[in-house]
C-alpha cells in the first residue's frame, strides 16, 4: 500500500485538476408510505458516503457533494415521478441514488430519468422486471433481483421441512414478481402453494384476506409485502385469529420496526434480507453507528449506491450522468485495487491518477448483467423480539 500511495503522489502532481462544482446528487426513498421506518436509516447511510467523498477533497478537483431528497412514497408512481423531476429539472442533481420499492423505480426511470439521461442506481428495487428493461444504460442496482431471492427462500424451506405454503403479497411489480419467484421455486422443489393471493397496502382491516389465507392453509404464510402497512397488518390479523403463528419474511418485512410492533408473537418467524459478512459489511455497520445511523435493512446497499455513483464520476472525469454511466462496471468490478468503506477518499486518489479500483463496499459489490448485485442474503430468525441473523447464504 505504501507503494501505492508513492506512486498515487507522483502520478498526482502531473495530473491537471478539474474544475471544482457543487454536486448534486438526488436520495429518492419512501418517507412516507408502507417502508417509512427504513428509509431515514437508508438515507443517512447515502449521505454518509456523500460526506466522506466531500470530506476527502479529491472529488473532480475538490467538488462538494449535495444530497438532495425527495419523497417516492414507495407505492404512488405518479408522485414519485414528480419528486423526480423536480430533482431533475428544478434542482438540477447529476444521478439519483434510488428509487426504493421497484413500482415507483420503474416509472421514476422510464417518466423521469431517460427522459432527461439521468442514471439511478436503486438500494432496494428487487423485481426480476427490471433486469431486462429498456434503461439507456442509466439504470443501476445494489441490490439483488427477486429471481435469486425466490431460490434463497425455497432453499430455507426445503431445509425446514415445510411442505406447504400460503402465499400474500401486495398488489404492485414487487409483491407479484416476488410471488412468482418463490412459488416457481418452490414448487420446482416438491413444495405445494395452497394459496397466493394479492392484498392493498394502507387499508384498516384485512379479515377478509386472512380468512381466505386461513381457510387454503399452510405451514407458513409467506408474506411478500411491507413492514409498516399490509403485511404487517395480515400477520396481525393472522395472529389475532389463530390462522397462522409462524411467518416467511422477505426483504420487504425485515425491519426493526416490524418485531417492535407485533412482539413476541413473531418470534420463530424467518426470512430474508440482503447482506454479507464481509469485512465491509461490519466496517459500515461500526460507520454508521459511529456517525448516529442505526443500519437497518438496505443501508449498507444505500452506502455502496451513493459511493458507486460518485467513483463512476471520478473514472469519467465528469459529473455528467451520460459519462459516469459507462464507468459504473469498471469500478464496481475486478481487476482493480479493493475498496472499503472508509476508503473513498483513497478509491478517488487512484482514480484520478489513472489506476483501478473493485469497489467491494459495504456488500461485497460485483454487478452482473442488468446491472444489479449478483446476490448474497442474510437468513433472519425473529428471537427474543429482534431480527437475529441465523447465517448467510
Amino acid at each position: 500500500m505504501k507503494t501505492m500511495l508513492c506512486a498515487l503522489a507522483a502520478t498526482t502532481m502531473l495530473t491537471v485538476p478539474a474544475m471544482a462544482e457543487d454536486i448534486k446528487l438526488g436520495v429518492i426513498l419512501g418517507f412516507t408510505g408502507p417502508i417509512e421506518s427504513l428509509t431515514p436509516a437508508m438515507a443517512a447511510s447515502a449521505e454518509l458516503a456523500m460526506s466522506e467523498v466531500s470530506d476527502s477533497g479529491y472529488l473532480l478537483g475538490g467538488s462538494t457533494v449535495t444530497p438532495v431528497r425527495g419523497d417516492s412514497t414507495c407505492v404512488d408512481s405518479a408522485a414519485a415521478v414528480a419528486a423526480a423531476e423536480r430533482l431533475i429539472t428544478s434542482e438540477k442533481v447529476n444521478a439519483i441514488v434510488g428509487a426504493d420499492c421497484s413500482g415507483v423505480t420503474t416509472a421514476i426511470l422510464q417518466n423521469a430519468a431517460m427522459a432527461n439521461g439521468v442514471v439511478m442506481i436503486s438500494p432496494s428495487a428487487t423485481s426480476p422486471a427490471l433486469s431486462d428493461m429498456e434503461d439507456d444504460d442509466l439504470f443501476f442496482r445494489t441490490a439483488p433481483s427477486d429471481a435469486r431471492q425466490g431460490q434463497v427462500i425455497a432453499d430455507i424451506l426445503e431445509d425446514k421441512g415445510v411442505k406447504e405454503i400460503a402465499i400474500t403479497f401486495t398488489n404492485n411489480d414487487y409483491g407479484k414478481g416476488l410471488a412468482e419467484s418463490i412459488e416457481a421455486n418452490f414448487t420446482k422443489r416438491g413444495g405445494k402453494v395452497t394459496i397466493s393471493a394479492a392484498h392493498e397496502d394502507g387499508k384498516g382491516d384485512y379479515t377478509a384476506e386472512v380468512g381466505a389465507l386461513a381457510q387454503a392453509g399452510g405451514d407458513v404464510l409467506v408474506v411478500a409485502g411491507y413492514l409498516d402497512q399490509g403485511g404487517k397488518g395480515i400477520i396481525q390479523g393472522s395472529l389475532d385469529t389463530g390462522a397462522f403463528d409462524t411467518f416467511v419474511l422477505p426483504d420487504g418485512m425485515i425491519g426493526d420496526a416490524l418485531p417492535k410492533a407485533i412482539g413476541s408473537d413473531l418470534d420463530g418467524s424467518y426470512g430474508t434480507v440482503p447482506g454479507t459478512d464481509s469485512e465491509g459489511a461490519d466496517i459500515f455497520d461500526k460507520m454508521a453507528k459511529d456517525a448516529g445511523i442505526s443500519p437497518d435493512a438496505f443501508s449498507a446497499e444505500s452506502y455502496d449506491a451513493a459511493a458507486l455513483i460518485l467513483l463512476a464520476m471520478q473514472a469519467a472525469g465528469s459529473s455528467d450522468s451520460a459519462a459516469l454511466k459507462d464507468k459504473v462496471f469498471e469500478v464496481a468490478n475486478a481487476p482493480g485495487e479493493e475498496i472499503l468503506p472508509g476508503e473513498l477518499g483513497l478509491a478517488l486518489r487512484i482514480l484520478r491518477a489513472g489506476g483501478d479500483i473493485d469497489y467491494v463496499g459495504a456488500t461485497a459489490v460485483e454487478l452482473v448483467s442488468g446491472g444489479e448485485s449478483a446476490g448474497n442474503y442474510r437468513e433472519i430468525l425473529v428471537k427474543d423480539g429482534e431480527n437475529t441473523t441465523a447465517k448467510f447464504r
